[in-house]
Formats: C-alpha cells, structure tokens, sequence
C-alpha cells in the first residue's frame, strides 16, 4: 500500500504532534491497520464518499497520549493504484466535524488531474 498526504493534512500533523507526543507512533499503527483493511473494520470507520475509483473515509485515530480519547482522521483510498491520501486530521473536542469544503477541494482537483 502506498500513502501520501495533502498539504493541509501535513500542516494538521505538525500542529497536532506538537500537543500530542505519540501522535507518530501512533500514525504508523493506523497505517499497518488501513493496509490490511483499507475501508476499515467496526464502526471506527465510515464511508463518507463512495465513487466508481475512490472511496473518502472517516476513522478513529487512537492516540495513547490522550488515553482513551481519539482524533479523527479523513483519507482517500484510491482501490485502482492501491493507494492512501490523508486529506484532514483534528481532535473532536477543537474541531466539531470534518471540513466538507476541503474534501470537495480535494475531490474537484483529483478529478481534474485525472482527465488531463
């Protein structure tokens, strides 16, 4: 499985790694887990968008540095190059829901660069 990342969720990262010390560890334990299970197992894991080549999906990213609480994470899963793209990171008790607006962003510029 290949994984990459948007700027924006880069930007997430190093704001959240700061606060959260174990926030790298525990990024790499959720990429073996979305290696095995790309769409995710339980109900961690939701389907936000659903398209003919990529699936959008919202999990639980457990950090041990908060103990019990999680952060959520938003990424694409792209079935046809086997691939991952993180789109957003944020904790729940800073940021309500998903940004909606960056994941339509993200969709419009993935679907221009994919019929030029």
């Amino acid at each position: 499985m290949n994984f990459d990342e948007t700027a924006e969720f880069s930007k997430d990262f190093r704001k959240l790694s700061k606060k959260y010390k174990s926030l790298s560890d525990d990024l790499l334990e959720f990429r073996k887990v979305i290696s095995e299970f790309p769409l995710g197992t339980g109900r961690s894991f939701a389907v936000l968008v659903k398209e003919e080549n990529i699936k959008i999906i919202k999990a639980r990213l457990f950090c041990r540095y908060l103990k019990g609480s999680s952060l959520r994470i938003i990424y694409a899963y792209w079935e046809s190059k086997k691939r991952v793209e993180f789109i957003q990171l944020y904790f729940k008790g800073d940021i309500g829901s998903e940004d909606l607006k960056r994941i339509k962003r993200y969709l419009h510029n993935k679907v221009i660069r994919m019929t030029l």
